[in-house]
């Protein structure tokens, strides 16, 4: 048994969870006419309501015990103050002074990091105005039109989602386009609509050198040249957001533009600085500084609030019930709002990679689970794919409903208004999977449609809903700026938490580096080379072996 699972709060928590085990959430309902005053909070926007879960005032108690016992509160002050939470890698974690005041000092080794901040945040924003203004031009003096953001995870995910997020504030003369994916497709795809002339590369690589984005970049700049480009004109259509100056030269990009951040600021939590460069580009210099904004606002929110009414710690600490005390090892995020269709995959990307982790600070084995798989669609695309398990599997599968009260699109057609289409849709679900419908309500509903007795009994154990499906739902009015900043750091803030329930370093991801390792390897035994002088594949197991023959046998078009 590990410190944690001995501890305290842990074991009155695991005594808790026992005493809860027949206890539905409609009894919970039925014995508490204030349980949606007493179960929702308020902040940045937002609102969470997370009433229609399997908790009562003791619960919510016992799970605040924990967070203390565990010294949420220390460690979320080391994060803001700079120090070396990232023990592995002995760096800061520092994306929350991206989003702070100018005037507010972090100090890094003893160095005031907020005027670097602020001078890099000027640069790209004013380079982001150049463009959308019509100042910076191509290399034949054309204005820019279309934008391609090469990059991976961290360097990609953030931009693309937000975005795709704030879609009704894009500039209407910019077409912005990301290539992640080495498969040549996602490239090819992306360059046969594009006029040279006309079109801006960001190559988003803190190294410039991740394989999968400079091999994009390096296919992307020959087919810029190909096209009649001459070399100079590379400064002119190739942008860095990098910190490997270096590099960045040896490509043909002109230092000055190169945007660059700094090693305490993670992958993955990076959309805040000059890897949001895409973002600014689309939306605007001021826009970009109300997503920042907002992000700040949830950060306070998070820094001072108690924690009976801390909303990143609320929805941290619900998470670390349900895995660990209800053996609940996935989690969905269902946003109904189609300008969120990329937010589960980043959040996947966040949670996932930040606590996928088995080991804890202290390099030992952990005895308890650790970060849930994160899944999710848009609704109600949802409701019509993977619903069905959350509501009568034998899985129990917590989940995050979002939605905003006002939509930017309005339709009323024949069969009613959009919207509230959607959110009648959007309530129903969270009532549906808490509620269920038991058997003797099934039976009465079939009786009163005229059904047989033996029809019946055939059809009701598969009508029935069992409910006490846990959810939260969090409501903000519009999805402007400043809620999705807001939104964002809301979920930074509770993966932390976790992390730090969990005694685990969120902020590294050695997880990604073995299969990266192996595909050097791999590659040369690949090439056209080691075919035509038979090289052999060598130093694998006889599986990857069998599969990396079979490739060269059936590589070549007959």
């Amino acid at each position: 048994m590990s410190a944690l699972t001995e501890s305290p709060a842990w074991m009155a928590l695991a005594r808790h969870r026992e005493s809860m085990a027949g206890v539905h959430m409609r009894s919970l309902f039925a014995g508490e006419s204030g349980r949606f005053q007493r179960f929702s909070c308020e902040a940045c926007g937002l609102l969470l309501d997370y009433a229609k879960n399997r908790v009562t005032n003791e619960t919510m108690s016992l799970l605040m015990a924990l967070a203390r016992q565990q010294d949420v509160s220390g460690w979320r002050e080391q994060m803001f103050s700079g120090g070396k939470i990232n023990i592995t890698e002995n760096r800061a974690v520092l994306h929350t002074a991206l989003r702070a005041p100018v005037d507010r000092p972090v100090y890094v080794d003893g160095h005031n990091i907020a005027p670097d901040i602020a001078r890099e945040l000027k640069r790209m924003l004013h380079f982001a105005d150049a463009v959308r203004y019509g100042s910076w031009t191509g290399y034949t003096s054309r204005q820019i039109r279309d934008i391609v953001s090469i990059g991976i995870g961290g360097s990609d995910l953030g931009a693309v989602m937000v975005t795709e997020a704030l879609r009704p504030y894009h500039h209407p003369d910019l077409r912005l386009r990301f290539v992640s994916n080495v498969d040549g497709t996602h490239l090819a795809e992306t360059l046969g609509w594009l006029d040279p002339e006309t079109t801006l590369f960001i190559i988003a690589s803190k190294t410039f050198t991740t394989q999968e984005t400079m091999t994009n970049a390096h296919s992307a700049r020959a087919w810029f040249l190909d096209e009649g480009a001459p070399e100079d004109a590379i400064s002119r259509h190739f942008i860095a957001l990098s910190t490997n100056e270096k590099e960045v030269r040896a490509f043909g990009i002109a230092l000055e533009n190169m945007f660059t951040f700094w090693d305490w600021v993670g992958g993955r939590y990076s959309l805040w600085s000059s890897i949001g460069l895409p973002i600014a580009l689309a939306i605007g210099s001021d826009r970009f500084q109300q997503l920042l904004a907002g992000a700040h606002a949830m950060d306070e929110h998070f820094r001072s609030a108690p924690f009976e009414q801390n909303m990143p710690i609320i929805m941290a600490m619900l998470g670390v019930w349900y895995v660990n005390f209800w053996g609940a090892g996935v989690h969905a995020i269902i946003p109904y709002d189609q300008y969120l269709h990329r937010f589960p995959s980043y959040m996947q990307q966040a949670d996932m990679e930040s606590n996928g982790k088995s080991v804890d600070r202290d390099g030992h084995f952990v005895d308890y689970d650790t970060g849930p798989v994160i899944f999710g669609e848009p609704g109600t695309n949802g409701q019509h794919a993977f619903f069905q398990l959350m509501h009568q599997g034998t899985r129990v599968i917590p989940a995050d409903f979002l939605a905003s009260a006002i939509s930017h699109n309005p339709l009323v057609g024949p069969l009613g208004a959009h919207h509230e289409i959607l959110l009648a849709n959007f309530y129903a679900q969270t009532e549906a999977l808490m509620l269920g419908k038991s058997a003797a309500e099934v039976r009465a509903e079939l009786q009163n449609s005229g059904m047989s007795a033996e029809r019946i009994a055939q059809l009701t154990p598969h009508k029935v809903f069992s409910g006490d499906r846990p959810s939260n739902t969090v409501l903000y009015k519009k999805l402007d700026p400043f809620t999705l900043g807001a939104l964002i750091a809301l979920y930074e803030h509770k993966i932390f938490v976790q992390g730090v329930v969990w005694n685990v370093n969120s902020y590294d991801q050695w997880g990604v580096e073995l299969g990266k390792q192996l595909a050097r390897e791999i590659l040369p035994e690949l090439g056209v080379t080691a075919r035509v002088i038979g090289r052999e594949p060598h130093g694998h197991d006889s599986s990857t072996v069998g599969l990396i023959q079979w490739f060269r046998k059936n590589c070549v078009e007959e």
